[in-house]
């Protein structure tokens, strides 16, 4: 199973054991069984400096997402480092599945169009 760390620096209430079910169900289904994820929560300002400094974008965004070893090849004993998805509570509000199923599909190696759409949908309903 896929271990997950939280951090919530939002300064808002987030369902964090239904964010982390939902990414441990969607790694699972992208056949991603063990590893290390960072899930992150935060303030409109940090996401706003986050896209800045990482896309040149000076603009608030609702998910991003850095990956590391997605799904490469690792030698053995070596654990899967994810990489983190970083959410903003205060764009995505009550609607942040969706975007963190995003994130994560980026996680794991996919990238925007048709296939990751579809992805999306398969893990949002």
């Amino acid at each position: 199973m896929v271990a997950v760390e939280v951090a919530n620096r939002s300064g808002v209430e987030v369902e964090e054991e239904a964010a982390v079910a939902l990414a441990q169900r969607v790694l699972a289904g992208e056949g991603v069984e063990d590893g290390e994820l960072g899930l992150h929560f935060v303030a409109p300002e940090e996401m706003r400096s986050l896209k800045r400094e990482h896309l040149g974008a000076d603009e608030v965004t609702d998910v991003l997402s850095f990956p590391i070893d997605g799904r490469e090849e690792l030698e053995s004993g070596v654990p899967r480092q994810l990489g983190d998805a970083v959410l903003c509570p205060e764009v995505v509000g009550d609607a942040w599945r969706t975007p963190l199923v995003h994130g994560l599909l980026h996680l794991v190696g996919y990238e925007h169009g048709d296939e990751m759409e579809a992805r999306e949908a398969r893990w949002s309903d």
